[in-house]
């Protein structure tokens, strides 16, 4: 299954498990680590624990293999590695301190780019 298919499952999982905000990232030209990272906010450790199994289930049921599952005890930051594809389950404060998609988003404003500006000009 292609890197772009396997996303596809992951938001799908996602999306009928009632996960929120959910934001799938190109990021095969960023990193050789993965093609993907799908980032997805659950409303509590029960239901990003709920996510995680619906994300597991739907990949094994395609035939694919989860690499591994890292979080569920603490299950405030769960990771599910698929390979081409990891996904980030958190809670919202958790999502909204770390920041992922600022930090992998490098399509920044023309303004973020610019020289700085020369202080004698």
């Amino acid at each position: 299954m292609k890197s772009t298919e396997l996303s596809e499952l992951v938001v799908e999982a996602l999306d009928d498990v009632k996960g929120q905000s959910i934001r799938c990232i190109n990021v095969e030209r960023l990193t050789s680590i993965t093609d993907y990272m799908v980032i997805v906010t659950g409303t509590s450790s029960t239901h990003l624990k709920a996510l995680a199994e619906s994300v597991s289930k739907s990949v094994k049921d395609a035939g694919q293999e989860v690499v591994g599952v890292e979080g569920k005890l603490a299950a405030d930051w769960v990771l599910v590695d698929l390979g081409n594809v990891v996904v980030h389950l958190m809670l919202a404060p958790v999502r909204a301190l770390y920041n992922l998609e600022e930090l992998w988003n490098f399509e920044s404003k023309p303004q973020d780019r610019a020289e700085p500006e020369d202080p004698a000009a």
